[in-house]
């Protein structure tokens, strides 16, 4: 089977492939893959004159609304954003705040006058500015944050405060060196009442550079990775601002004090604002799968140079890619990122629908892709930390080189799996989800609904117990259907049985804490198989409307080699809850093992489909590929490889 990686790329680019196109081309003018000896400020400096090059562009005008100028293709934005996740991920993560963190929170939580005074500016690049969410204390728990910001009628302003050094703004990128104002989240207080946490636009320095009154900023200094981001901390000493400040698109303060919203409940209020920022998570969650696809292709591209030990048949060294337990380590993780990058893709794709006109106020969709990509950036982000490292290892010594740009990859990305939400967190929160639409649609049945729900609960254990379930529902382990089966019952399993351990809590005088402490494994678990599922299924999905034969029946073969690798690794679970025979596990071991054999000859094809310029590519780890050396006489068998040898 031979497949044209064109036709290839072109399924991977999708709905946006005009837009991939664009950056492909604009992003050659930017520097990418920086130098790693530049220092911190060096970087820095760079990072912002790319950024400046960047919205010179026009691009980052796409995604806001056009009666400011703007394109109002947010899927578009959001898919080029990801696009840098080849190059400088410093430029990626500040682009990221300063057009989708602070640009993105004037766009949605503000309203006219916000638009009129500042997305221009913004959308430019003439008015950098910050997110200030996260506090020294308070990082995950956003509902819980301390900066307060009580109005005072008398001058008609907001007093933002930071009240303890736990309530300090902490790790705020463009903060410490270019940022000129913030989104600043606070606790909103009005005649001796506290609204929850609202956001306030606070300018935090002057024309000149210099800190405002009032405004400290600090410098975060030196990270493990992302240093062309200059993170900083904030803390306001009763600083001032005008009423109009308050971004008010949900909550609002009148001259006098009086507090309104469109949302009566707070907590609903909290999480409607907070739910028209995900954006943010799935940008997050793109920049981690393009970082992954870039570290794929360095690796497989050098495994099928990189030659190691003699065939004895022959006396030729063999490549490495040819080795089995090499492509064990990176092709079902190919098969992984191919199946993430169709799940971000239909994630993105729904996002932008739901911007459209009479598509807004639609909350059951509002909430499933709120729901969906806190999974799945929880998911990618944690996939991008595991690749990262498994290329860098791929790649042995070369791989460690700064100049082989794994490195940076590896540091850049490894905060990603817990901004923008801890990814632990991140699956409770789908759990939580999850268990309320369960908790509904039991709720929902008849009283004979009812009795045979109970039913089949008590048959599901006989069945478990018995180990009957293996034996009940058998198909070939490479057979779609029989996967997605797997899939879906692992899914309804661990949901089911968290629902009955959650129930607990709900009895009178029930220690609520404790239980849902004590259950936390499970309730990730069952976030994850769900996870797994849906990406599944996008991935299927993606395969039956390929039109082209060949790349349909590669991308088959990658999907059954995604579905076979999620089943292997959670092998206990289906053994344990008898959907598995120990043999039958046994058996879906020999079909990864062979599955990795067929697309062995195709694993450049794969890499290629991602459609990464080879300038974004080149280093000395690919020098080889431009003229491979004649192998070097086999070694006699009493010879022992060097350590050298061995890493290398």
């Amino acid at each position: 089977m031979t497949v044209d990686r064109h036709a290839l790329q072109r399924v991977l680019d999708g709905r946006w492939a005009q837009v991939r196109n664009e950056i492909r081309a604009q992003m050659d003018e930017l520097a990418f893959n920086p130098d790693p000896d530049l220092t911190t400020e060096e970087y820095r400096a760079l990072t912002t004159e790319n950024l400046k090059l960047l919205a010179s562009t026009g691009r980052p005008r796409q995604g806001f609304d056009p009666a400011y100028g703007g394109g109002g293709d947010v899927g578009g934005v959001v898919t080029a954003f990801a696009m840098l996740g080849f190059g400088d991920l410093s430029l990626l993560v500040k682009a990221g705040v300063q057009w989708g963190l602070f640009g993105g929170a004037v766009q949605v939580l503000g309203t006219k006058h916000h638009h009129d005074a500042y997305l221009r500016q913004i959308m430019d690049g003439e008015l950098l500015g910050c997110f200030a969410m996260t506090e020294t204390g308070h990082g995950s728990d956003v509902q819980h944050l301390r900066t307060t910001a009580t109005y005072d009628p008398e001058t008609r302003e907001f007093v933002v405060h930071t009240p303890d050094p736990g309530a300090r703004k902490d790790y705020i990128g463009n903060a410490a060196r270019d940022g000129r104002m913030a989104v600043v989240f606070a606790q909103l207080v009005t005649q001796g009442r506290s609204h929850g946490v609202h956001a306030l636009l606070v300018p935090i320095r002057d024309e000149d550079g210099n800190p405002m009154p009032g405004v400290t900023i600090g410098d975060c200094g030196h990270k493990a990775g992302l240093n062309g981001v200059d993170n900083g901390r904030l803390t306001f000493d009763h600083v001032r601002v005008p009423r109009e400040a308050l971004l008010n698109r949900f909550g609002d303060v009148s001259e006098d004090g009086t507090y309104t919203s469109s949302i009566a409940n707070e907590t609903r209020r909290f999480f409607t604002m907070l739910g028209t920022l995900v954006r943010g998570r799935i940008s997050v969650a793109g920049g981690a799968c393009t970082a992954t696809q870039k570290a794929l292709a360095l690796a497989i591209r050098y495994g099928a140079i990189r030659r190691q030990f003699a065939d004895p048949a022959t006396g030729e060294e063999v490549v490495v890619l040819d080795y089995l337990v090499h492509q064990r380590k990176l092709l079902p993780a190919l098969a992984t990122t191919y199946a993430l990058h169709f799940a971000q893709a239909d994630l993105v794709s729904d996002m932008h629908d739901l911007q459209t006109p009479g598509a807004e106020g639609d909350e059951w969709r509002q909430r499933e892709l709120e729901t969906r990509a806190a999974g799945i950036k929880a998911v990618a982000t944690w996939h991008a930390t595991a690749t990262i490292q498994t290329c860098r290892e791929a790649c042995g010594g070369a791989g460690y080189l700064s100049a082989n740009l794994l490195p940076a990859l590896k540091a850049d990305t490894d905060v990603f799996t817990t901004f923008e939400g801890d990814n632990t967190v991140l699956l409770q929160l789908v759990a939580k989800t999850l268990l309320s639409d369960y908790g509904r649609r039991v709720a929902r049945l008849s009283p004979v609904g009812k009795a045979k729900f109970a039913a089949d609960l008590v048959a599901d254990a006989v069945v478990e117990r018995t180990g009957a379930r293996a034996l009940l529902r058998r198909g070939g382990v490479t057979d779609r259907e029989y996967q997605r089966w797997l899939l879906v019952e692992r899914e309804r399993h661990l949901l089911a049985n968290a629902a009955q351990r959650m129930r607990k809590a709900l009895a009178p005088g029930a220690d609520q804490f404790g239980i849902f402490n004590g259950a936390q494994d499970h309730l990730i678990a069952a976030a994850r198989a769900h996870v797994d599922r849906i990406v599944f299924d996008s991935f299927a999905a993606a395969v039956d409307r390929t039109t082209d034969a060949g790349v349909r029946d590669l991308l088959a073969e990658v999907l059954r080699l995604y579905a076979l690798t999620v089943i292997e690794n959670d092998r206990a679970f289906f053994i344990e809850h008898s959907y598995l025979t120990p043999g039958r596990a046994k058996t879906v071991t020999q079909a990864v093992n062979a599955l990795c054999g067929r697309l062995r000859p195709h694993a450049r094809t794969l890499v290629d489909g991602f459609g990464i310029p080879e300038r974004w590519l080149e280093c000395p780890l690919l020098e080889g590929e431009k003229e491979q050396p004649a192998a070097p006489p086999a070694p006699s068998q009493d010879d022992e490889p060097s350590d050298l040898a061995s890493v290398g």
